[in-house]
């Protein structure tokens, strides 16, 4: 994607999606730590169907410390590796109580060093709850950023620090929100759907998919 693409193939995200944000439900800054760190490896949909019971019983550290493991893996158990983030949940809670007097802590080395909070997790939460103009690089970011041509790279970090290098300073606050959903929900994984992407005219995907063909009504049979 040539440089003076990048603005308005984000400007059209943006027309697209002008109230993007992130799809789990939270309430303050460690109920979306939870959710993010729940949401590795699954859908969003699933980390707040789970969530939702979980958090009006345990919506502070403290009171998930005191659920445990086995009480928080009650309510997520149809989150994928849900074993291990039960672990990391208490964990991670327990560390908030004990060296933050149970508050999540603005500082991107101290989250990284939570249990189950990799760069990724980090990132989101500094967007989200503090503010700051990060790109959290899931699989969707990886895709588009490779796909469209605006951030190619082998791996997450590659395309985190091209996304950040090329998106405009102005619309780094909101840049990977316009781009999750663009990708969860238009150029998909298996088919991008670029027939009804208004970004198409900017972006570097050599070979647009055309719209599905339209199949010819079916006739019935009149018995003579």
């Amino acid at each position: 994607m040539p440089n003076k693409n990048v603005r308005p193939f984000l400007e059209a995200l943006a027309g697209h999606w002008p109230d993007a944000k992130t799809e789990l439900v939270y309430s303050d800054v460690y109920t979306l730590l939870v959710s993010v760190v729940l949401s590795a490896q699954a859908t969003d949909i699933s980390v707040n169907k789970a969530t939702g019971p979980l958090f009006k019983l345990a919506g502070t550290p403290q009171a998930m410390v005191a659920l445990g493991v086995e009480g928080v893996g009650r309510y997520i158990r149809t989150i994928g590796l849900w074993q291990g983030k039960a672990r990391n949940v208490v964990a991670l809670s327990e560390i908030l109580v004990a060296q933050y007097g149970g508050e999540v802590p603005h500082d991107r080395d101290a989250l990284e060093a939570l249990p189950g909070v990799g760069r990724k997790t980090a990132n989101v939460v500094l967007n989200v709850a503090f503010g700051e103009p990060t790109i959290a690089v899931d699989t969707h970011l990886f895709r588009l950023g490779n796909r469209t041509g605006l951030a190619p790279g082998a791996t997450v970090r590659v395309v985190e620090d091209q996304l950040l290098k090329r998106i405009p300073p102005d619309m780094l606050m909101h840049a990977h929100h316009w781009l999750i959903l663009h990708g969860r929900y238009i150029c998909k994984a298996r088919l991008p759907e670029c027939w009804r992407c208004n970004a198409a005219p900017w972006c570097g995907l050599k070979t647009k998919s055309p719209p599905p063909a339209v199949k010819p009504p079916s006739r019935k049979h009149v018995a003579a």
